[in-house]
């Protein structure tokens, strides 16, 4: 466990990660690429409503399994446990390559084109790495700071957007809009399209376990980490259902097809032009805060892998403050390297089937968890399990199983992005995994 000397993080600080982790690029970018294969306002409402069932889901049973493992590391630290360390260590592998730094791509990619469709005379790659630059500094100083920046952000990020969606219920729309679930809704919520428009809105919910990769830095993490989980993803699934709701009646369904900047047009709509423009300027400063979010929370796994093996030791290191800042370059150079190199859409589908894979794994161990650990002191339980649980299993299978059919190439550079994390797995001193062997018998049935 991480032992952090001064500040702890609380309750209301985990929850504005928990928050910001998930309000950013998905939800103002992905409603223009699921209108491609879905039309019913309905269904895409049901979209948002499943995916926010579907955290909370993985949210009720994340709290749980922290509670038993309340260290840092997220899935690293879980699978390590409930698998093998070799499981966990993909995991870790998969949250340092993909898990952060490519969502951070995304948030500083979109942000940057919202800026540019006001002001085109600005280079939008330039300013995507130049706030990736300004927030790795921030919080490779100090924790304090840091957690500050990250409240002052969430504040800032939650009432602009539940003002958006005051000023969008009293809008009047100047086109047919229907929300009715008639027959082609119902065909619309079980085609192969709304299981694919399914891995946006999921990646869209993704960051409803941010704040078990800091536990360790958390007070009183064991009470504090399974609500800060729950309490930030229904706040969550309401804005979201609403502000989805906001675009579909303010922006026709033609005008939105395969557009990124989604909230631009919907702000336009709504304020005019002009103000419509200061809109999307907000909404590029709202990025800020989930790019904030991830910097903090990424590294982290990072130092974990790195207290752990060996070969990964430089991760550990901290500065004064005990802030991993070696981690935190690492992870923003990486996202740096992406926004250079990659696509915004296959970038999306990429990391949500991969992320997908190990969320899956992780509730699925917590059936290992009521058997093989059923010693281990947890301030928490499951709300309504097995049910929970085995809802997310298997929406998340139904994604998966359509992903790999419908986007192939996508789904094997995910799988191929696991295999070379078992490589690295067995490259980097395999003999250090005793430590995390010792981590683990710490709270096995026998040791308690």
């Amino acid at each position: 466990m991480i032992k952090m000397a001064g500040h702890k993080i609380g309750f209301n600080t985990a929850v504005a990660i928990v928050i910001a982790n998930m309000i950013g690029t998905g939800v103002f970018t992905s409603l223009g690429f699921q209108v491609l294969g879905i039309e019913s306002g309905f269904a895409l409402l049901a979209l948002w409503i499943v995916g926010g069932i579907l955290a909370l889901c993985g949210a009720l049973t994340y709290g749980e399994i922290s509670s038993a493992f309340p260290q840092s590391g997220g899935e690293y630290n879980y699978l390590s446990k409930l698998y093998h360390p070799a499981i966990g260590f993909i995991s870790g592998w998969v949250s340092v390559s993909v898990g952060f730094a490519a969502p951070i791509a995304a948030a500083a990619v979109a942000l940057g084109q919202y800026v540019t469709k006001i002001y085109p005379h600005v280079n939008a790659t330039v300013l995507s790495l130049t706030v990736i630059g300004v927030i790795t500094i921030v919080h490779s100083v100090n924790l304090k700071a840091g957690s500050l920046f990250q409240r002052v952000f969430t504040i800032v990020k939650v009432v602009c957007i539940v003002m958006f969606i005051g000023f969008g219920l009293f809008h009047v729309p100047d086109h047919t809009v229907n929300f009715s679930p008639g027959a082609g809704a119902w065909k619309d919520i079980f085609s192969s399209g709304f299981a694919v428009s399914l891995i946006y809105v999921t990646y869209a919910y993704s960051g409803w376990n941010a704040a078990t990769y800091i536990s360790g830095e958390i007070e009183n993490s064991k009470k504090n980490l399974p609500r800060a989980l729950i309490t930030g993803t229904l706040v969550v699934m309401v804005i979201y259902t609403a502000l989805n709701f906001v675009f579909l009646y303010s922006v026709p369904i033609p005008e939105l097809k395969g557009v990124l900047e989604v909230g631009y047009l919907s702000a336009n709509k709504i304020f005019g032009v002009q103000v419509g423009q200061f809109m999307s300027l907000v909404i590029a400063l709202l990025l800020v805060s989930t790019i904030s979010a991830m910097v903090l929370a990424g590294p982290r796994v990072m130092q974990s892998m790195g207290n752990d093996i060996k070969g990964l030791r430089f991760f550990a290191i901290s500065n004064k403050n005990k802030v991993p800042y070696v981690a935190i370059i690492f992870q923003s150079a990486i996202a740096v390297t992406l926004v250079l190199t990659s696509s915004f859409q296959s970038l999306i589908t990429y990391v949500g089937f991969t992320l997908n894979l190990f969320t899956f794994l992780t509730v699925l161990g917590i059936f290992i968890l009521r058997y093989k650990f059923k010693h281990v002191e947890t301030s928490y339980k499951t709300i309504l399990y097995p049910l929970t649980p085995i809802v997310f299993l298997l929406i998340i299978l139904y994604i998966l199983i359509h992903i790999m059919i419908d986007k192939p190439v996508e789904s094997l550079f995910g799988l191929g992005t696991v295999l070379l994390g078992l490589v690295f797995y067995f490259i980097t001193n395999k003999k250090s995994d005793h430590k995390n062997g010792e981590n683990i018998s710490e709270h096995s049935p026998a040791a308690d």
